[in-house]
């Protein structure tokens, strides 16, 4: 008989939103077989995401249900399939989808997309998964961005306002982006040709912002929330758009930070939306031939942070909220 790790959520997070060993067990399983129309898939990237803070709480009334205690704990990846009974999948055949803290899993195929030849799982989880497939629809279906805009991202050095960035490059926007360290600044400046970067922890957040926002914003991508959320709201253009995408500052808060005042929006009558991939799932096909593009003309760069081995997610997720990985979070198992 052989054997296989899986996760399983146990305990929800505390007050204090602490992600870590104590909230999950580790169980050994009997490795399933394929049955009819089904495939059995070996996992071998798993990607690491702050929305699942949220999946993890006792909140009812997200976007998405919790993941319940005892179930194995959600997320999406890339596998191989090493067994298929199925006749839309082939033995070796690279599938990505909602895949679950574990080695192995049996599925019967839905919701699951075959990668394209020649592209590796970790491209497919940087660009075609969740980060690209958000950046698209958030940006361009939500945001929709025009040549000449100027276009401010936070978390831009981060797996979504990366791609947000480059797509808005290509599409003639100036684009500024607020990172949380220097390195990050010059990553995203000097390799992904953004016009500018704010480094939230060090810089004269008013000043910079007004130095590289001479025509003011047009268009605001928000995935972290903070400080500067403030002086942003201050510079809006008429008409402004806000596509608001994540709220990373304030997962582990113990209460939300107070918003910017609403006076800037009737002065500036700006619109605000916020979304969650959830809702967008079902056009995935769609969004991907909007991206590609893109990517063929080599306008999308990335980096990945990979930990080592399944386990290492307990304590790994701990990257997101800390502002310490560098490139989209993932596990190779």
């Amino acid at each position: 008989m052989t054997t296989h790790k899986e996760i399983l959520l146990v305990k929800r997070p505390g007050e204090d939103k602490q992600i870590g060993e104590h909230l999950f067990e580790v169980v050994e399983r009997e490795t399933p077989s394929a049955g009819d129309n089904q495939i059995l898939i070996k996992q071998t990237y798993m990607s690491l995401d702050p929305a699942m803070l949220g999946w993890m709480a006792e909140d009812r009334e997200s976007y998405i249900p919790p993941v319940e205690l005892g179930e194995v704990m959600r997320a999406s990846g890339v596998g191989k399939v090493i067994d298929s009974n199925h006749p839309d999948f082939a033995e070796g055949d690279l599938v990505m989808g909602m895949m679950g803290w574990r080695e192995y899993l049996v599925s019967d195929g839905k919701g699951l997309n075959k990668l394209q030849p020649g592209i590796n799982e970790q491209t497919a989880l940087c660009i075609f998964g969740l980060p690209g497939l958000t950046a698209t629809q958030g940006l361009l279906n939500i945001g929709k961005p025009n040549t000449g805009e100027t276009l401010i991202v936070t978390g831009a050095a981060g797996s979504v306002g990366s791609i947000v960035g480059q797509i808005a490059k290509a599409e003639g926007l100036r684009v500024i982006g607020v990172v949380g360290s220097d390195e990050k600044a010059d990553w995203i400046v000097n390799e992904l040709g953004f016009d500018g970067a704010i480094n939230y922890k060090t810089d004269d957040l008013k000043s910079k912002l007004k130095a590289l926002t001479p025509d003011r914003i047009d268009l605001f991508f928000e995935n972290t929330g903070g400080p500067i959320q403030h002086h942003i709201f201050n510079r809006l253009n008429e008409h402004a758009r806000i596509v608001v995408c994540g709220m990373i500052a304030d997962y582990q808060a113990d209460e939300p930070s107070p918003g910017p005042n609403w006076i800037p929006l009737i002065k500036k009558r700006a619109s605000i939306q916020g979304f969650a991939m959830p809702d967008h799932l079902h056009k995935a096909g769609e969004l991907v031939q909007q991206l590609a593009p893109y990517v063929q003309k080599g306008q999308i760069k990335y980096r990945s942070h990979v930990l080592e081995g399944l386990t290492s997610a307990m304590d790994g997720l701990n990257l997101l909220f800390e502002g310490k990985n560098t490139g989209k979070l993932m596990v190779k198992l």
